[in-house]
């Protein structure tokens, strides 16, 4: 990677850093479950720069939210949470994209993407991150039917839903920005 690779890797974890600031919840989920549009920023940088800048981007975004709003015990789990949750949704976009280099591969990689996030965010929920909250954070301790009735009714859908927005909104950015993205990978490999 050269400077301008880094100085871009430092404007997108800035703008998903941004960009994590506003988000919204879904009302039929619980209200930690949240919508952002900061992993955006990271599919760019994949797509300019390889998977590396993807989590670099994830990685920096959730840092400067850890030191910017710090978490109610100092334990950054939902920052783990979401720097999981963004890498297992752009890797598998981004490889199978490479794979793909057709029109409709980078659609059809969003969904991998989702998908793939979606389930394997379940897992991790339901083996670490909701142990995790009741364990630290002293939330009422769970059955392991009610944890998995939560996994199933509640996180893989939000992931679901989650991942199709976000899909949805880089689709739209990806129509407008194609011809200068094109033009900086291009140039990169020059």
């Amino acid at each position: 990677m050269n400077v301008k690779s880094f100085v871009a890797i430092g404007m997108l974890s800035s703008l998903s850093f941004i960009l994590m600031l506003i988000k919204f919840p879904i009302p039929p989920f619980p209200a930690y479950l949240s919508v952002d549009f900061s992993d955006i920023p990271a599919l760019i940088a994949a797509l300019m720069f390889g998977p590396v800048a993807a989590i670099l981007v994830e990685l920096f975004k959730n840092i400067l939210d850890y030191l910017t709003s710090g978490s109610e015990v100092g334990i950054p789990i939902g920052n783990m949470a979401n720097f999981l949750a963004g890498i297992l949704f752009v890797l598998p976009t981004y490889f199978v994209y490479k794979r793909l280099k057709m029109k409709r591969g980078l659609a059809v990689s969003l969904v991998v993407g989702t998908l793939f996030m979606a389930v394997f965010m379940s897992i991790i929920n339901y083996v670490a991150i909701l142990p995790a909250y009741t364990l630290l954070l002293g939330w009422p301790a769970m059955e392991t039917s009610e944890m998995r009735q939560l996994v199933v009714a509640a996180i893989l859908p939000f992931n679901v839903i989650k991942g199709i927005i976000v899909t949805i909104i880089f689709l739209l950015l990806y129509s407008r920005m194609n011809g200068w993205l094109n033009k900086q990978i291009a140039y990169k490999s020059v």
